[in-house]
């Protein structure tokens, strides 16, 4: 997991084909998040997500600015992060 952080860190946010990099504390399908899906009025949305649900998620910074993943988080791009890192849509 600790290289995946390395490799999300060197490569920057410019380096996301869709969306931002996050580190995500949970990373799982629609039909995995229901609980945490349902905390925010979103279950009826599950079907139509294309990807993976991060959640409490913290955006990666430039280098030397701020910090990269901890070894208990996954690096994820995710396109719709519109929850303040509480849920994260379309992650891979």
């Amino acid at each position: 997991l600790l290289p995946l952080a390395a490799l999300a860190i060197a490569t920057g946010t410019s380096q996301c084909n869709t969306g931002s990099i996050n580190c995500c504390n949970q990373v799982q399908t629609a039909s995995q998040a229901t609980q945490v899906l349902s905390k925010y009025n979103l279950v009826d949305v599950a079907a139509a997500i294309e990807g993976l649900v991060g959640t409490d998620c913290t955006p990666i910074t430039v280098i030397g600015t701020g910090s990269g993943c901890t070894a208990e988080q996954q690096p994820v791009c995710c396109t719709h992060n519109d929850f303040n890192g509480a849920v994260n849509l379309g992650c891979s």
